[in-house]
């Protein structure tokens, strides 16, 4: 792994003179274990809205960086998050999500854990020397709720306040997301490295020339990309999307290392990029919509849901042309747009920063 580490190639570099991450970071086999280990296990990963955790013993299944996890709601206060491993033999104490569910049962053996995670029966075990149920506990990891949104983190990872400091004041009241109600998941699986479909995220660049039903409706002369330190944004306004949106504004958020918050009047929708491979990850976005019921209401959620699935196949052709570009073993680091693509620069950086903490820790 010492190439995919060499201190040369993670050196910091000046926007203003960046070159892209080099082709091996997105096709060489061991990039998944790479990025599992430097970036999945060491950040915050969004997994669900509160509303998919309304009533006590709501729960939904997930997996991070290769840990499954289960995420309840074990009061009416409380969402936690534990790993979906049984203490017995690792089978599942949830296969799938589920509603009001009062004790979270292994499917395997039949161990039981109550929604706080401690064992509370273990079927023919009674008799058991030394046993105790009370000692056994499921392992937790850390929940953060906000904006309604619920992320959770399986290691070390930055302060979650620093993660989005500066976004609910950007977003005021008027623009609350917690209010917003689950309505469907979409999901896609792209054959491209997962880094390839942030990167496509990140700019505006190539929106005239992929997108000319989303660039209708955007002001490219307008489009303005912001970053933080562990963020970016791009927002534009809304020029012919009355009929669909409404005047505005179209604010789209990136959370470091693969979390989207597109946000537009009356809609949020929250993309999750999970790898699946060196060449191949799943897109989920799940679409929020404010409360309303009328027939006006629903044929815009219609238009917008028919809308983004045009958008997505864009973007899937292309990124899928990129990792094809990628692994032909003619590319190796462009240099980026400074006006256009300083965003992905800033992803770059993070990504080149937790790789030379990688390579300090040992993960040579």
């Amino acid at each position: 792994m010492t190439d995919l580490l060499e201190a040369r190639t993670l050196a910091p570099q000046p926007l203003d003179h960046a070159l892209a991450l080099p082709a091996r970071y997105y096709t060489d086999p061991r990039m998944p274990a790479l990025d599992a280990q430097a970036v999945f296990r060491r950040s915050w990963q969004l997994v669900c809205h509160q509303s998919q955790l309304s009533g006590v013993g709501d729960h939904i299944v997930t997996d991070i960086a290769a840990l499954p996890l289960l995420i309840v709601r074990s009061d009416e206060t409380t969402i936690r998050a534990f790993h979906n491993v049984c203490r017995h033999r690792a089978g599942p104490v949830a296969s799938c999500d589920g509603k009001g569910a009062k004790a979270l049962r292994c499917r395997y053996h039949g161990w039981t854990y109550g929604l706080d995670g401690v064992l509370r029966g273990a079927p023919e075990m009674g008799r058991t020397p030394d046993f105790e149920p009370s000692d056994i506990r499921l392992p937790e990891v850390r929940v953060q709720v906000w904006q309604g949104l619920v992320f959770v983190a399986i290691g070390q990872a930055a302060p979650f306040a620093d993660l989005v400091a500066g976004i609910d004041a950007r977003l005021g009241a008027e623009r609350s997301l917690a209010g917003f109600e689950f309505h469907h998941r979409s999901s896609y699986d792209v054959a491209c490295n997962w880094k390839v479909y942030v990167d496509n995220y990140l700019e505006g660049y190539h929106v005239l020339h992929i997108h000319p039903g989303l660039n209708s409706l955007l002001d490219y002369r307008s489009y303005i990309t912001e970053t933080a330190e562990w963020y970016s944004f791009q927002y534009s306004p809304l020029e012919s999307a009355s009929d669909l949106y409404g005047s505005g504004e179209a604010l789209y958020y990136f959370l470091y290392p693969n979390t989207m918050l597109n946000i537009l009047p009356g809609r949020l929708q929250t993309n999750r990029v999970l790898p699946l491979g060196v060449d191949r990850c799943r897109v989920e976005f799940d679409f929020y919509y404010a409360p309303d019921a009328s027939e006006a209401g629903q044929a815009r959620r219609a238009r917008d849901i028919e809308f983004s699935d045009e958008v997505q196949v864009e973007d899937i052709t292309i990124c899928e042309d990129v990792q094809r570009g990628l692994a032909s073993g003619s590319y190796e680091a462009g240099r980026l747009n400074p006006l256009r693509e300083n965003a992905v620069h800033h992803f770059h950086e993070l990504l080149r920063r937790a790789y030379r903490n990688a390579s300090a820790n040992g993960h040579a």
